[in-house]
């Protein structure tokens, strides 16, 4: 899968991208007609501690998919985010496969 990530406002460093690289790359199990992945990386300028906040969009075979999740962490962000989207692939494909 192609994944295209982008740092909004600061430097994104490997670690964290390869981190959503593999997390966004266990999709394609769910369903195959996964084109590409753009990931959108922000922070809040806020006084919370929840203030990162990751935007996932996926392009699929007829269809499009997108998340987003605040939390203290990228990582934890993206894993709710993930898992959000696995339930979304997982009921496309089955609806996909029901007709």
């Amino acid at each position: 899968m192609n994944t295209q990530i982008q740092s909004i406002h600061f430097k994104a460093d490997s670690k964290l991208k390869e981190y959503i690289e593999k997390k966004l790359d266990k999709l394609n199990k769910f369903y195959d007609g996964i084109i590409d992945a753009q990931v959108y990386l922000k922070v809040e300028n806020t006084s919370l501690k929840e203030n990162k906040i990751v935007e996932i969009k996926i392009n699929a075979k007829h269809r499009s998919f997108i998340q987003t999740e605040v939390a203290k962490s990228f990582e934890a962000a993206t894993d709710v985010a993930v898992d959000a989207l696995k339930r979304q692939v997982k009921r496309f494909k089955d609806k996909v496969e029901a007709h």
